[in-house]
């Protein structure tokens, strides 16, 4: 998942019979609207429900230049039936191909192509319990008019086909492209081991399978039934629709009654399912044997349905035990070196779930002493208590991550779907308000009643006389808890904000400090009062940092593991305290911190980021656990097809030597340097390199523009670095033709990347012609030549794309294509790819590929600057470029003006199959036996 939409009714793209309503089997439905009913109101946010049984949730929020639309349907894989796992996610993949009234009929167009053309970012996700498809675009009536449109028509008239799923003549559907997903799951260790654990400690409910599903079902699904699945469940009675952002209430209320009043309720009675998992009545074990780089180890224990009132307390608990580096498993493994890494992995479920608790342990030691360190910890907390101290400082944590989350509108319409797939989206509220009450003896009841052995997965069968057994409380009355429940008073709203280039440009101050320091400043009101900020320092020179790059890297990465004042828990608390989210990272050019705070703590948040940045603690015990984590990645992602792939074609474009700071070390080599390096080489390294005189700050959001200048001159105005920085610019190197082929052992899935360094700036005249045939080609989602070609029609990859990386400062740039494939499939996935780029460059693309994607890719820089935190980050870059906003509104211009022979002319010159290298890994031996 972690790899690389419009006015429709004016354009003609709507067919008339659309404008009718919804129809079902290409028959209008003649069904009369009914007026909305308003059901309740919590913090901002009121529910109406239609005639029909659709509910629907609106939130407006003036101070967004954006608006979110989210669907979600109560049906996931805790539905399915024997034979028909992953049925629930398969169909999510297909509404995503063309239905009655988008890309079916001829002269409109497909529900990808509506996303690309609004430039939205957008997604479908399927889980247990719940099913949602979310997009976020630039705010105005005609884009949410065509949103509203397509979710009503692929209610009900998604065309499920055969063809869209599997074509065995012509061998190819979307149903490889769901197998290649199952795959990339089946190559990833800790996502199989926690599958399988979940697997054992299930007996009959569908919470033990994962929803990806079997690998049979997925081939072997059978289309009728997937179809009658779809019309039982994708109905407006099973549906929840939320539109947030800058919607005017009535307006929006009106045209969903509409769009979706037309749609008749079903005659058809959802039955409820009705399998109960037994309680667990003894220890239970798997163990997954594997290639890898690393070993796991977890614990896994039934636990209540997340609208229970012990929920709240279990979330707690979960903060108490794996927080770094408070947490109580951390201390026990991490911090005595049994394991470099804890996680606890948890859902909302509306049945009774699981709760699994992991530790990533080296592959030279051995496991059983992490996991009986594990198990202690778990199931003795009777004898060691939880005390008030964790409680407040896990609170603390967990109320800061509910704070944010509400004062971004969009991010929060998208997480009230895990509140609906636990029975209601007023969960969400309702469970903050019992974390408040939460305190020490509800924790520890809650730790007591379900961290047992007899109800854990993980250990051996022990024949038991008198088993001391977990009884699950079952789902609670949620209607009856929500009926009255009426929450707080709304997050206070922000200013309406547009941002477009030019008014950022005339809102943005920027200032430059005596010691060379320089900023930019963006005041607004926003919603929550919040503020981001982008803090970046540059340190050292070629000659300076010469073998310095590994030891750099711990620096910038190991100062947020506290200061000389401020130990690493205490650092930690205060942040939670400051409802502040505070991210680090860097390299030895370099280090960068983003913050995410309120306007009343950004002072004592700033205040803390300058200790951090000039006194670091570097404590011993902090260094060693940094290093084994480090060290643990990097073992861990040498065996793996992306990593190993990325890392051989960054290598194979790299100009510079050995030693140079800029040079790109094997897997190996970088795990041989990380071993090596030592605490006081970071000391050294900081006292000499860093300081603010080439630094660079930027805030946008709500704070005080003078007085954040005046403390920045407090903060940093007399640091300055020992070693003076002089910028190490990025150098072109010509590679042509090139074929690197690596074996990765027992990996179901191959990453394959067709690499072209282009000697080019983002400065140069054909640039906006060249990034609009990228888009074209390979650029725009799912939407694009090379997606429509590999994914969509032939069904090769799930993830599959081109990029054009041209930077602003040296003509060293790089256009790549990349595609994640069964090994079996590797081959088929560069032919189409060379195929497909002999084609664009044989017949170029047309004026209507260009119109579409000018659109597309203009509204979604758009979207991107609604992100103050990705705002923030761009005008840092900028400050360093000495450039203003000026450049966006220039190349939006060019990109908009740029003319189609120009775009083919730009592809054929720079873009020559056979000067395009290509880098693969896989497990093809396994392929050729």
């Amino acid at each position: 998942m972690k790899l690389l939409t419009v006015l429709m009714l004016s354009a003609g793209l709507l067919s008339p019979a659309f404008a009718a309503g919804p129809t079902v089997a290409d028959k209008p439905v003649a069904v009369k609207a009914g007026a909305p009913v308003k059901v309740t109101s919590v913090e901002g946010i009121t529910e109406y429900r239609l005639a029909n049984g659709l509910r629907v949730l609106l939130f407006p929020d003036p101070s967004q230049s954006t608006m979110t639309t989210n669907i979600i349907y109560m049906v996931g894989s805790r539905h399915e039936n024997y034979g028909e796992t992953g049925m629930a996610h398969l169909l999510e993949h297909l509404l995503f191909k063309p239905s009655a009234n988008f890309g079916v009929k001829k002269g409109t167009s497909s529900p990808v192509e509506v996303f690309k053309s609004l430039g939205a970012d957008f997604n479908g996700t399927t889980w247990f319990d719940r099913t949602n498809y979310y997009a976020t675009f630039p705010a105005n009536e005609a884009n949410l008019s065509t949103m509203l449109a397509l979710e009503a028509d692929r209610m009900v008239n998604a065309r499920i086909a055969q063809a869209d799923l599997w074509n065995d003549k012509a061998k190819q559907g979307e149903m490889t492209v769901v197998r290649n997903e199952f795959e990339m799951g089946e190559s990833d260790p800790v996502s199989v081991t926690t599958d399988r654990l979940q697997a054992v400690a299930y007996d009959w409910h569908n919470y033990g399978k994962s929803t990806i599903g079997a690998r049979s079902d997925i081939e072997h699904v059978n289309i009728d039934h997937l179809r009658a699945f779809y019309h039982r469940y994708y109905q407006p009675d099973n549906a929840v629709l939320m539109v947030a952002g800058r919607i005017d209430e009535s307006k929006v209320l009106k045209e969903v009654a509409e769009k979706f009043g037309r749609i008749p309720k079903p005659k058809r009675v959802l039955e409820p399912t009705y399998t109960e998992e037994p309680v667990q009545d003894g220890e239970r074990a798997v163990t997954v044997r594997r290639t890898g780089g690393t070993q796991y180890v977890a614990a896994g224990y039934h636990v209540p349905p997340s609208g229970h009132e012990d929920a709240a307390a279990l979330r707690v608990l979960s903060r108490v035990l794996v927080d770094q580096p408070s947490g109580r498993l951390h201390k026990a493994l991490v911090d005595t070196h049994l394991a470099t890494k804890i996680e606890a992995i948890t859902v909302s479920n509306l049945e009774p779930g699981y709760r699994i608790f992991g530790a990533t342990v080296t592959k030279d030691q051995p496991l059983e002493p992490a996991q009986n360190a594990m198990l202690t910890v778990l199931e003795d907390l009777k004898a060691n208590p939880v005390t008030d101290a964790e409680v407040a400082r896990a609170k603390a944590a967990i109320d800061k991550d509910i704070e944010l989350a509400q004062s971004n509108t969009a991010r929060l319409a998208i997480a009230l779907t895990e509140s609906m797939a636990a029975g209601d989206w007023r969960l969400f509220f309702i469970e903050r308000d019992r974390l408040a009450k939460v305190d020490a003896k509800a924790v520890q009841a809650a730790a007591d009643k379900y961290f047992k052995p007899a109800n854990r997965t993980v250990g051996r069968f022990v024949p038991t006389d008198t088993p001391d057994r977990a009884t699950i409380p079952s789902t609670p009355d949620i209607a009856s808890l929500v009926k009255d429940y009426h929450g707080r008073a709304a997050v206070a709203q922000g200013e309406a904000f547009d941002p477009s280039p030019a008014n950022i440009e005339s809102r943005t101050t920027r200032f430059t400090l005596a010691n060379g320091m320089n900023g930019a400043l963006l005041p607004k009101k926003t919603k929550g009062e919040v503020v981001n900020v982008a803090l970046r320092l540059r340190t050292g020179s070629a000659e300076a940092l010469a073998g310095k790059q590994t030891v750099g890297t711990f620096t910038a990465n190991l100062l947020d593991y506290g200061t000389q004042l401020h130990p690493r828990q205490e650092l930690k608390d205060a942040w939670d305290k400051l409802k502040a989210q505070v991210r680090v990272g860097g390299d030895a050019e370099g280090v960068t911190v983003r913050v995410r705070t309120t306007r009343g703590n950004l002072p004592a948040v700033m205040e803390l980021v300058a200790e951090m940045l000039r006194k670091p603690a570097f404590a011993d015990a902090d260094f060693a656990e940094f290093q084994r984590a480090t060290v643990g990645n990097t073992e861990q992602a040498i065996p793996e097809p992306m990593p190993l792939a990325s890392n051989a074609f960054q290598r194979m474009l790299d100009p510079f030597p050995a030693g140079h700071v800029k040079h790109t070390l094997s897997l190996t080599e970088a795990l041989a340097e990380q071993k090596a390096v030592k605490l006081d080489d970071v000391k050294a390294f900081h006292k000499e390199f860093y300081g603010a005189d080439h630094a660079s700050v930027v805030a946008v959001g709500d704070f005080d523009a003078a007085a954040f200048k005046a403390q920045m001159g407090k903060l940093f105005g007399d640091w300055k670095a020992a070693r003076g920085y002089v910028r190490v610019p990025r150098e072109f190197k010509a590679v042509n033709a090139q074929t690197m082929k690596m074996e990765t052992p027992d990996k179901a899935n191959s990453m394959l990347f067709a690499v072209l360094p282009l000697p080019m700036k983002d400065d140069a005249k054909i640039y906006p012609a060249l990034l609009m045939a990228d888009y074209m080609l390979g650029g725009g989602a799912l939407s694009s030549r090379l997606a429509n070609r590999i994914r969509q029609k032939e069904g090769l990859s799930y993830g599959i794309g081109s990029d054009l990386s041209v930077p602003a400062q040296d003509a060293a740039g790089m256009w790549l294509a990349y595609a994640i494939s069964a090994p079996e499939n590797t081959a088929k996935v560069e032919a189409a790819l060379r195929d497909e780029l002999t084609l664009a460059l044989k017949d170029g693309f047309t004026e209507a590929e260009l119109a579409e994607a000018k659109k597309g890719w203009l509204r979604a820089q758009q979207v991107n600057r609604t992100d103050d935190a990705v705002l923030a980050s761009q005008l840092a870059a900028y400050l360093n470029y000495g450039r203003t906003m000026a450049f966006d509104q220039q190349l939006e211009e060019r990109v908009n003006a740029v003319k189609l022979a120009d775009v083919n002319a730009a592809l054929r010159e720079y873009v020559k199959p056979e000067n395009i290298n290509i880098v693969s890994a896989g497990d093809f031996a396994k392929v050729k036996k």
